[in-house]
């Protein structure tokens, strides 16, 4: 770590109040240094990150950080706060601040510089060395490993026999992605017998962890609840060898180390990979905030499961396992949690296909005319100098992908729900949909059977022989055969009629029908900026667009002009009324014009996760004007996405702007006003960003 972070790059004074005025404070002296090229696109990146999770944690600590494309190489910024500045974190503000800046794409040297201070900010001798450290240069030392904490290194020349301080001493400070604790204090590569941890040959077994930490963004959390269990582990006088299963991929633990373990720890937000390996053992399933503050309980937990005899299920090749969906869920979610998880699976896998065919087919359009559908095959007829040729190849290039759909729908359903095994019939299920003309529903429907009956068949027992063909040929064998079955003869045609009365609905939407419906999908849209919600009422625009007619294209209009209007709304807001924002929230804003523009509601999510109460009200309103106007303007739209770079291909392409516009100027006026409402009713207060700048800061209330 000795290039990331110099004394140039340490502020034990840090003036600033809000996590952004820190971040740009710690940023600019990476500017200083040349290490970030673009000042504000990097603290775009760092927001927008921080969007995705708070990046406070317990103990007083802040680690801003993310991957720019506008940091040369990978650095660390260290900032010490008097009165501390909240970064999210349940127990408070943080006086302790890092940011950590990679190159785009730099996964390796990003998880090396968090994975090491990760580790390290679990030591309580550090932390307190650099909350009391004078120099900047001394703290740059602390945090490279170049100089060890006061009170560890007092402790260690206390404890160590005169000769063995050298040998003892840990160096490079670099941790490694699977390593073994012992009660006895010592470290190794596997956990090693009974004499070996003790000293003493007739000396019981120690007690033998193995341990799985993961976090959504593979990074801090991770590494944080590695050596939170570890360092439990040597005060209980067990043996804990932990597997970090990091955003850069992991180092798995020796085979022998798992067959010796007497219970096991997994602490994950995310599915645990090759999770099979620990079955047939005492184990304990937490997520991973547990492993940083409950350690000594876990482990004191699996200890109690272990003497009761408690244990999972021993692994067998076709026998049910947790599903990616599952691994990932909370313990004791619902299966209503569960069903919405897994048809978000499928539609995540679908949206990639329908973004490429639909605007491949837009394409063909805008090039050809709406008669090139009728165009033959390009590979029976090709002009190289014809335009028409060249349309026609874009238009079947996209209905080909498009094609693709249902199929992907149902196929990711059912892997969502058994794994990999339900690909197949879930594949097979949406072909028979698409052939019998079920469409988004059947597609729906497809999966969930093929995921459910490939849940039942893992659970029949079978003879040992047998086994080992399950996967690869029994399993796609019969849940094909019951699919095809179940979608051919007993529920396809009922579905198939169902999406024909819808279609004919959506064709027959004029008047007062379609702008309510317009209403509706446009608050959807807007609710959770991208969540779950504005899923479905995108899965619902673009499932329509599978057999598109008049009322299908209207409805995709009509949602991706709603998708629009946040982030559109936020940025004209920030530049009305730029003091009832931070600094950062004006930054954010100048991106939100052209994540808007491009039909990334996602954009507002900075605004909403600072004042949800506000934002979120005020682009629903917005949102609901633009998609009742869209409807009642009649505009269409054939593409699935693209905003105001596809308007070409949009009908009414001027009342549709105007939709937009009105929307989105509803949205800014209303978020304006509530959040000037705040700062009357609660007082003005003079927040400095950065040094020599101050503005208003709107109290949000709880």
């Amino acid at each position: 770590m000795s290039d990331m972070i110099t004394a140039d790059l340490v502020d034990l004074d840090l003036a600033a109040h809000t996590k952004e005025a820190a971040a740009r404070s710690l940023a600019e002296r990476m500017v200083r240094l040349g290490r970030v090229t673009d000042l504000d696109g990097f603290l775009a990146d760092v927001a927008a990150r921080e969007a995705q999770m708070p990046t406070g944690l317990d103990g007083g600590i802040g680690i801003p950080h993310c991957r720019s494309a506008h940091v040369t190489e990978p650095t660390l910024a260290f900032g010490r706060s008097g009165p501390g500045i909240d970064f999210g974190a349940p127990d408070g503000p943080a006086d302790l601040i890092f940011l950590i800046a990679a190159p785009a794409g730099a996964d390796d040297a990003h998880l090396t510089i968090l994975s090491s201070l990760a580790r390290r900010l679990m030591d309580p001798d550090f932390t307190s060395a650099l909350r009391t450290t004078a120099s900047a240069a001394g703290a740059a030392a602390l945090v490279r490993g170049d100089a060890p904490p006061p009170a560890a290194e007092a402790a260690a020349q206390a404890e160590a026999p005169a000769g063995a301080a050298e040998a003892d001493t840990p160096s490079g400070g670099e941790p490694p992605e699977a390593r073994v604790t012992t009660g006895g204090g010592g470290a190794g590569p596997s956990i090693g017998g009974a004499g070996e941890a003790t000293g003493g040959v007739n000396a019981p077994a120690p007690f033998r962890v193995v341990a799985v930490t993961s976090c959504p963004t593979g990074i801090a959390h991770t590494y944080m609840a590695a050596e939170s269990l570890e360092s439990a582990g040597r005060d209980a006088g067990v043996e804990v060898a932990v597997e970090t299963q990091g955003s850069a991929g992991f180092t798995r633990l020796d085979p022998a180390v798992i067959a010796a373990a007497d219970g096991v720890i997994l602490a994950h937000d995310v599915p645990v990979r090759e999770k099979e390996r620990f079955a047939g053992k005492p184990t304990v399933d937490v997520g991973v905030k547990a492993g940083i503050n409950r350690a000594a309980e876990l482990i004191a937990d699996v200890r109690a499961k272990a003497e009761r005899g408690e244990v999972t299920a021993p692994a067998a090749a076709g026998t049910d396992r947790a599903t990616p969906v599952e691994s990932a869920g909370e313990p004791g979610e619902g299966y209503g949690t569960k069903l919405r998880k897994w048809l978000m699976s499928g539609v995540s896998y679908m949206v990639p296909f329908v973004a490429a065919g639909g605007l491949l087919i837009a394409l063909g359009f805008a090039i050809g005319g709406y008669t090139i559908d009728k165009a033959p095959s390009v590979a029976e007829h090709f002009a190289w100098g014809q335009a028409d040729s060249w349309a026609a190849l874009l238009f079947q290039i996209g209905g080909l992908a498009f094609s693709f759909l249902i199929p992907v729908l149902a196929g990711y359903i059912a892997y969502g729900m058994a794994d990999r095994p339900g690909l197949v019939p879930g594949f097979v299920g949406g072909a028979v949909a698409l052939t019998i003309d079920a469409g988004f529903l059947g597609g729906l429907a497809a999966g969930l059977v093929a995921g459910g009956v490939v849940r039942v068949i893992q659970r029949v027992r079978v003879p040992g022989v047998l086994r080992g063909i399950m996967p690869v040929v029994v399993i796609p064998l019969v849940s094909s055969l019951i699919v095809g079955f179940l979608m051919f003869l007993v529920i396809g045609k009922p579905i198939a009629s169902l999406q024909s009365a819808l279609t004919d609905w959506l064709s027959g939407l004029s008047g007062a029908n379609a702008v309510v419906l317009g209403m509706i999908l446009g608050l959807m849209m807007c609710f959770d900026l991208g969540g779950p919600l504005n899923k479905v009422a995108y899965a619902f625009a673009i499932g329509g667009l599978a057999s598109p007619n008049e009322g299908s294209l209207k409805v995709m209009a009509a949602v991706m002009a709603a998708g629009m209007v946040p982030p559109l709304a936020m940025a004209l807001a920030t530049v009305v009324r730029g003091k009832l924002f931070t600094r950062a929230e004006r930054e954010n804003g100048k991106a939100a014009w052209v994540l808007g523009a491009s039909f990334i509601t996602e954009g507002a999510i900075p605004f909403a996760a600072a004042d949800p109460l506000r934002v979120i009200p005020s682009a629903m309103v917005g949102g609901a004007v633009t998609g009742a106007l869209s409807m009642l303007f009649e505009c269409t739209l054939r593409a699935p996405h693209g905003g105001v770079f596809v308007v070409p291909l949009i009908g009414n392409p001027a009342l549709y702007l105007v939709a937009i516009a009105l929307g989105t100027l509803v949205s800014a006026t209303l978020v304006v006003l509530l959040k000037g409402h705040a700062r009357k009713a609660s007082g003005p207060a003079a927040v400095a960003d950065e040094p020599g700048e101050t503005h208003e800061k709107v109290t949000v209330a709880a």
